[in-house]
């Protein structure tokens, strides 16, 4: 099976959209989300606005809905099932891309991130999203296509998964480093969380990389891989050693598992159930602020 770049660019998605010969094997999601304090939903707005063939991916839907927890991992046979229902094959090159108006990234590499543990290598994202492809000029749509359901197989890769158990342990062995993507603030524990029943901090011993530094702020792209590199190198972050990735509640974590992908250390698992699980679960004493070590 032909392997797949983790990004494409606006300019080569338009050009298979213009080519008059349809997009083949190429299946396009939205896999639009916000946070609670934005009051946004992007299921709401997919209808309106949206990319020519794109069909919506609802990373709230698509999950565990039994969990406490927002948009945890659901299991194998729903994940095929419901990527079947978007016409997903395991033949297909699966695009993601999110229409976050502040990065041209945000939510769309948990999904690109889903794809590739349920053992589909076979997707990239829009690199620049939505904004930049607005921006370049190509126009949306509220025409929402129709496809003919899939059949696709899914097969979970648990260790690239994170739970609460794992990271409470690691506080004392040290095994991997665990890096945070959320913003300085929340990480700090002087800016609020955007869910009222959480309060910021951050795990001990964690490291903050808030999931913005790896794009580009003019373009909305991710940043060059030497820049990437030099983003982990400047907060201590080895990448030839264990690692782990954490944020609010498991979505821009994947931001972060992108950018260790694109230098080539393949192997980072997210802490699904990030800070909300941690801060509900954890000791009063685990639950660090700035200063503390």
């Amino acid at each position: 099976m032909n392997r797949v770049p983790a990004l494409v660019s606006v300019k080569w998605l338009a050009e298979k959209l213009s080519s008059g010969q349809g997009l083949g094997n190429i299946r396009l999601l939205d896999a639009s989300w916000h946070l609670p304090n934005t009051k946004r939903i992007a299921a709401d707005e997919y209808p309106s606005k949206h990319i020519k063939e794109a069909l919506f991916f609802d990373i709230d839907k698509c999950s565990d809905t039994t969990s406490y927890f927002s948009h945890m991992l659901p299991s194998a046979e729903f994940f095929a099932d419901y990527v079947g229902k978007l016409g997903v094959s395991n033949n297909s090159h699966v695009v993601v891309y999110d229409n976050n108006d502040n990065f041209g990234l945000f939510s769309a590499p948990r999904v690109w991130w889903m794809f590739r543990i349920f053992g589909h290598p076979r997707v990239s994202l829009l690199n620049g999203g939505m904004p930049k492809w607005i921006k370049d000029g190509n126009p949306v749509t509220d025409e929402i296509p129709k496809v003919e359901e899939a059949k696709f197989t899914a097969t979970l890769t648990p260790d690239v998964i994170k739970s609460f158990q794992d990271i409470d342990t690691n506080i004392t062995s040290k095994q991997f480093a665990v890096m945070d993507a959320r913003s300085a603030g929340r990480f700090d524990g002087v800016d609020p969380e955007p869910r009222p029943d959480c309060k910021p901090g951050h795990i001990p011993g964690s490291v903050n990389i808030p999931f913005g530094a790896i794009l580009d702020n003019e373009t909305r792209e991710v940043k060059p891989v030497a820049d990437l590199k030099r983003i982990f190198e400047d907060v201590g972050i080895d990448l030839k050693k264990p690692l782990s990735a954490t944020c609010g509640s498991g979505v821009s974590a994947c931001c972060l598992v992108l950018a260790a992908h694109l230098c080539g250390k393949d192997d980072v698992p997210v802490f699904d159930g990030a800070w909300v699980e941690y801060f509900h679960t954890a000791k009063p004493e685990n639950i660090h602020v700035k200063g503390q070590q």
